[in-house]
């Protein structure tokens, strides 16, 4: 793994002229303080170990993999001590132990995390669950490659490919049209600066950052992203993911 070189929150850049500012960059932020109640698991779902080791840190591999990132920030409860026994490769990783109660507050907190380690407002920040643990390099280079140009960034995301019912008291009341719908997924995208904007606005309701970015009147960009970037959720999905991450070690 290709380490970030990021615990003491220094960087260095020169600009070519005092008249031109300095290039966006771009960081990455994992929020990593859900409990997964939904999982079935004892203790956090991200630290259950799927194909060898803990789910966050297949996702901090795959991060590790894209070179034009500055630094990652993983956004820890207070008093986790995961990361203080995480395997060496992964000790230049920046872990700030603010995570809130909902993944809204965490992503707050952790922007706030990166300003004061040096980012920028206008730098971009990549938002990713720590238990979509199958995101991969490619699929990350290709959200960049959509946004960087943006005005205003976008969210990896998956054309709906079932028949989408709409319930009323446990019967079928309508079939709705699929075809304008997406899945989202993440990394989601954003400027740090307006992102955090729109999550102080927008409150701790929304569930994703887009949200945030929609309540503000924007209309993030829609990058078509993969199946298998799905979030381990259920007792059943754990299976699935170690299925995927396996093959793909046979594959190579």
């Amino acid at each position: 793994m290709n380490g970030f070189d990021f615990r003491m929150g220094h960087t260095t850049m020169t600009p070519t002229s005092t008249n031109i500012p300095p290039a966006p960059r771009l960081w990455a932020l994992i929020p990593c303080a859900g409990n997964g109640s939904r999982s079935g698991a004892e203790g956090p779902k991200q630290y259950q170990r799927v194909a060898g080791q803990a789910m966050v840190l297949h996702t901090l591999v795959a991060f590790a993999g894209v070179s034009r990132l500055a630094g990652v920030l993983v956004a820890v409860s207070a008093g986790d001590a995961f990361f203080d026994t995480a395997p060496a490769t992964f000790a230049t990783i920046l872990v700030a132990a603010c995570g809130g109660s909902t993944r809204a507050s965490s992503v707050f907190n952790g922007l706030n995390a990166l300003l004061e380690r040096g980012a920028a407002v206008s730098d971009w920040v990549l938002v990713h669950d720590a238990a979509r643990c199958l995101i991969t390099p490619t699929q990350i280079d290709a959200l960049i490659d959509a946004c960087l140009g943006d005005s205003v960034g976008g969210l990896l995301a998956l054309k709906l490919p079932d028949t989408l019912k709409r319930e009323v008291a446990g019967r079928v009341a309508q079939t709705v049209d699929r075809a304008d719908k997406w899945l989202a997924q993440t990394p989601q995208m954003f400027r740090i600066g307006a992102l955090k904007e729109a999550l102080q606005a927008a409150g701790d309701a929304v569930t994703d950052e887009s949200s945030a970015m929609e309540f503000m009147g924007q209309a993030p960009l829609l990058v078509e992203g993969s199946a298998q970037n799905f979030k381990v959720t259920y007792p059943q999905d754990f299976a699935l993911a170690q299925a995927v991450l396996l093959s793909r070690v046979a594959a190579y």
